[in-house]
C-alpha cells in the first residue's frame, strides 16, 4: 500500500468511527452527536468524497453540517448536552477522590470550552 492510500484509509476510518459514535449520540441522550459529526465531516473530505457528499445531502446531519460550515453555529441541543456532560465529568472524577490539582486544570479547561460552546451562534443567526 502506497503512503497516500494509508494515509486516505485512516480517514476513512475515522470518519465511519466518528459516524458511528454521531449516530449512537442521535439515540443515546448522555452521548454528544455535533462533535462527532463534524469530525465525521472533516475526515470524510479527506477519506472520502462520496461519504462527504452523503453527509451534507442527510436529511438530519446534512443541516447541522450546513450550519457549522456556513455559520459557525451549533444548535442549542447540542451546547446544553455539552456544557452539562462537561459538569457531570467533573463531578465524577470529584466524587470519585480525584486530586484536586487535575479537578483545577479539567474545571479550568471545561470552563473555557463550555464558554466556547455556549457563545457560538445558534442556526440561523441567532444567540
Amino acid at each position: 500500500m502506497t503512503h497516500g492510500r494509508i494515509r486516505r484509509f485512516f480517514w476513512l476510518v475515522l470518519a465511519w468511527v466518528s459516524l458511528g459514535l454521531a449516530m449512537a449520540g442521535a439515540l443515546l441522550p448522555l452521548l454528544p452527536t455535533t462533535p462527532f459529526l463534524l469530525l465525521s465531516a472533516w475526515a470524510a473530505t479527506r477519506g472520502s468524497p462520496r461519504l462527504a457528499l452523503w453527509l451534507h445531502e442527510h436529511p438530519r446531519f446534512g443541516p447541522m453540517l450546513y450550519a457549522w460550515r456556513e455559520e459557525g453555529a451549533i444548535p442549542r441541543s447540542a451546547k446544553i448536552t455539552g456544557v452539562l456532560l462537561m459538569l457531570a465529568s467533573w463531578l465524577t472524577l470529584f466524587w470519585l477522590g480525584t486530586d484536586w490539582r487535575i479537578l483545577a486544570v479539567l474545571g479550568l479547561l471545561f470552563a473555557l470550552g463550555g464558554t466556547w460552546l455556549a457563545t457560538r451562534p445558534l442556526p440561523g443567526g441567532r444567540r
